[in-house]
Formats: structure tokens, sequence, C-alpha cells
């Protein structure tokens, strides 16, 4: 081992160039790809807690290739569920062929989504498959996985770039799905870094070609801290199709419970 007092130098840069030539103390290890998408995640996650619950309501405009469209009204509550994926429910009340029709969603971190669908009509509670995640939610461009919580667990990452995008710049980061029956290869995410707004999402299709685009608009903030996008546009470049969801009426706070999330309650569901 070489000791400071024991260095004879003609000059002080010459010591300095000497003592950096041995070797200082390791440099941090930069993030990888990978533990740079995995932390913006967790992040975001982080970020989203403590909001309790709240209720909206919900405007979906299909439209198809033609550009005719149709719309459909629904109620929404969600119910935060410290460390498991938080409960949402979807009552739809037009048009009157849909109406009473509910959809509920137990979000997990580490196992699919648990998630049942009432049909009025047949009088009965369905039950959506894992296998059938892929399908379109209500006749809309947003497919059963779409609808649940996006847990982190559920994916790897892979941080990719930073861009600019509208007024904001922002972080693009690549996430796998975990599970085999995902109806995705993989899903692209911007997100703008000073919120970590989530601005719009590219899916891809297990044969890796891009089906999808995302769209989130219309930010604003409740409780001071909680952003909600009050616009969010699925377009589907194979088909031509394309759903706009408009969210109105938020309200934190609300009197939700457990009980308000059950299956069995779901035909009385309001």
């Amino acid at each position: 081992m070489i000791h400071a007092h024991s260095i004879r130098c003609a000059s002080l840069a010459a010591c300095l160039v000497f003592v950096a030539s041995l070797g200082g103390p390791p440099a941090a290890r930069s993030e990888t790809p990978e533990e740079k998408g995995l932390r913006i995640a967790r992040e975001t996650r982080e970020k989203a807690k403590g909001f309790g619950n709240f209720t909206a309501s919900q405007t979906m405009v299909l439209r198809n290739k033609q550009g005719q469209e149709s719309k459909r009204q629904a109620r929404i509550k969600v119910l935060e569920a410290p460390g498991d994926g938080d409960k949402s429910l979807f009552v739809f009340d037009q048009p009157r062929d849909v109406k009473g029709t509910a959809f509920l969603i137990h979000a997990h971190k580490d196992k699919a989504d648990d998630q049942w669908l009432f049909l009025p009509a047949l009088k009965r509670v369905k039950r959506i498959s894992s296998s059938n995640r892929s399908g379109s939610f209500m006749g809309s461009e947003f497919a059963y996985e779409d609808m649940g919580s996006q847990e982190v667990e559920r994916y790897t990452y892979r941080y990719l770039r930073d861009e600019p995008c509208g007024d904001a710049t922002c972080t693009v980061v690549e996430r796998f799905p975990v599970t085999k029956r995902s109806g995705y290869r993989r899903q692209v995410l911007w997100q703008d870094k000073d919120e970590l707004r989530l601005r719009k999402v590219h899916y891809f299709d297990r044969k890796n070609a891009h089906l999808k685009t995302l769209t989130l608009a219309k930010f604003q903030k409740y409780l001071d801290r909680y952003w909600q996008a009050h616009e969010m546009t699925m377009v589907n470049h194979l088909t031509g199709k394309s759903t706009v969801l408009t969210w109105s009426d938020y309200k934190y706070g609300t009197k939700l419970n457990e009980r308000d999330f059950t299956r069995t309650g779901l035909k009385r569901a309001r």
C-alpha cells in the first residue's frame, strides 16, 4: 500500500496527477436502462398512492372506420387497496341496450386480475377468463386487459430516451408483460418528467406489430396532488376504429367501502 506521506513530487500538480493515476474511490455505477425504467415505474406508483377512493362519470364514443359514432355513458367507482391492486366498478346507464351492465375489477400485483361482467339481459355474472383479456371491452378499442390498474410488478422495463412531448419533456420507457397470456408483446410509454403524467402509449401485438396508440389529454389536478386525464383516445391502426373516453365529475373521499366491490353485489350495482 502506498501512503500519502511517502510520496515525493516536484510540485502539487505533479502529486495530483500521480495520486489520480493510482485510482481513487470507485465511481458510482450508473443505472442500466432496465433499472432506470423500473425506477420510473416505481416513482409513478408512489406518486399515485394515498387517494383512498373516487367516483367519476365517463362518456365512451365508439367510431368505426367510416367515422360513424355510437355513445355509451357509465359511472365509475375506484377503491384503493393498499398492498394489492385497486378495485374498480363500471356501471353503464346508456344506451338502453347496455343499461345496467356492470364490470368489476379486482386488480392484483402478482397474479392476473379478477374480472366479472354482469349482463342484465341474461341476469347473470360472467367471469372474464385470463385467456380472454385481449378481447374488446364493451365493443371499444380498449381491451379488458387495458381496463385494470397497471401494476408495476406485472411488467419488466427498459428506459429508452428522453424527448420533447408537446409542452413538456418525456421519458420514453418500454415495458414487457410478465404473463404469457397478455395480448401484447410490449408497450412503449411516454411520461412527462415533471409530473410523471402518462401522455401516450404504443401497444404492440404478439407479432410485434404496432396495434394501437393511446393518447391522454386535458389533465386536471385533484386534492392538489393527483392528476387525471379527462380525455383518452385509443386508435386501432389495424382496423381504423377508435374510442374516446371523456371523464368528468371526479369526486374524492366518497363513502365507498369493500361491500361496493363484491361479485355478489354486481347485480345490485347502481
